[in-house]
């Protein structure tokens, strides 16, 4: 009896908690998603199979050596813990002292809930190698870089305008979330806004990356929330697109883009960089990685290395940052007020972005004599090249003969461009307060 009753106790299902319970449903909600509905399957897939994982009860997948101790509740071990934490032996005092310590001090305690026997999960070792150590979405982001052709946007440098513009939808987001804080309706941290914020730019690495510096505990929240907007660009970006503008503006006929020289492709990502991070370099990394993998691509003596990163590379690194998020899919860390408020600001912030993209191009058409069809403004969010997809086809639906595509592509790379600066602004004047 006593041994069925320990098989018993050993099973997952005597430990499942409503939260786990949840989560496994919201997990097998991504999954759905990415499968029957192919909404960035890519990248949902294994985000949502490592929400399953980091749910199983009593597996410990996702959690820390220091976690792991913590969950173990061994009264002499929480107060060894507490001791180096000078708090009270308990497992809630605990996690509070650790959320106000210092990075360095949560190593420390790290280490020594290791040298008590406890192990890592898997999944939290590939996010302390994928995430923690910001690795993943600059490996990504070097890859979206070889992938990217910066033709259209050197063809027609206006576009770039379009893109800067679109980024609005950022810093509209952040000053959203500290609103929602300021009168006490959901609770967020300026670094938290500013992760949030970055959502407005559909740009899933860059808001990986930025979430990972800034709110690793909304990680979670923020990936699903990116990727999933990002997924339904056709749905959010047209009904604001024809909004504002009229039939008329949407049968705009662009002039054709003139042909760029390879000596133009090949010194742009280099120019950039140089301009960038010379004056904001904390945009460095994110724009380096990007410009790196463009210049592989232009320049054409490196054909392997450019191939490699944009097929097996990016691939290999996209399943371990899908997984990696998921391991954030937890109930303690999901299941909260701030969730709703992500997700609620992040169709917000793509609302805002579409908007000011399609309001911008609307202002050069002022003061310019070669008209811009307002519907590529949209594409300044860089969703790429969905956002220009959508430009495309809503131009097609007002005019069969009008195709927009190429040059929507300007205003998506610019919008790649704008997004990766947002990030370094936000680096550098957060994490400076």
């Amino acid at each position: 009896m006593e041994s069925l009753n320990a098989l018993l106790q050993g099973m997952g299902l005597m430990h499942l908690g409503a939260g786990q319970a949840i989560m496994l449903l919201v997990s097998l909600l991504l999954l759905w998603l990415a499968i029957a509905k192919k909404f960035e399957p890519l990248l949902l897939l294994p985000i949502g199979f490592g929400g399953l994982l980091s749910n199983i009860p009593e597996a410990g997948m996702a959690l820390t050596a220091l976690e792991s101790l913590l969950a173990h509740h061994d009264a002499g071990q929480l107060a060894v813990i507490a001791a180096k934490l000078n708090c009270a032996p308990d497992v809630h005092a605990i996690k509070e002292a650790l959320a106000l310590a210092l990075p360095s001090v949560q190593g420390q305690m790290e280490n020594l809930a290791v040298d008590m026997g406890y192990t890592p999960g898997v999944l939290a070792l590939f996010y302390k190698v994928a995430i923690g150590s910001g690795v993943a979405p600059l490996v990504i982001f070097m890859g979206v870089g070889a992938m990217t052709d910066f033709g259209p946007l050197l063809a027609n440098p206006r576009t770039l305008l379009l893109g800067a513009a679109a980024q609005f939808g950022i810093f509209a987001t952040v000053l959203g979330a500290l609103t929602l804080n300021y009168f006490g309706l959901i609770s967020f941290t300026l670094p938290q806004a500013a992760a949030i914020g970055i959502i407005g730019g559909a740009d899933g690495p860059t808001a990986i990356y930025l979430s990972g510096k800034l709110a690793p505990e909304l990680l979670g929240a923020i990936a699903v929330a990116a990727y999933s907007y990002m997924a339904l660009v056709p749905l959010i970006q047209p009904p604001i697109m024809k909004a504002l503008t009229t039939e008329t503006e949407r049968k705009i006929r662009m002039v054709q883009l003139r042909t760029v020289s390879k000596r133009e492709k090949i010194l742009f990502p280099v120019v950039l960089l140089l301009l960038v991070a010379l004056l904001l370099p904390d945009a460095a990394p994110l724009l380096g990685m990007f410009c790196f993998g463009n210049l592989m691509r232009e320049s054409g003596v490196v054909e392997r290395l450019s191939d490699t990163v944009q097929n097996g590379l990016i691939n290999i690194v996209t399943i371990f940052l899908g997984l990696s998020v998921g391991a954030k899919l937890v109930a303690d860390k999901f299941l909260q007020p701030q969730t709703l408020g992500i997700l609620l600001l992040g169709v917000i912030a793509f609302g805002i972005g579409t908007a000011a993209g399609v309001l911008m191009a609307k202002l050069l058409n002022l003061c310019s004599k070669n008209k811009i069809n307002p519907l590529i403004g949209s594409a300044g969010v860089s969703a790429v090249p969905m956002a220009a997809r959508v430009s495309n086809k809503v131009g097609l639906e007002s005019d069969p003969q009008n195709f927009l595509l190429m040059h929507a592509m300007g205003p998506n790379v610019a919008g790649v461009i704008g997004s990766a600066i947002a990030a370094g602004v936000m680096l550098k004047y957060v994490l400076a307060m």
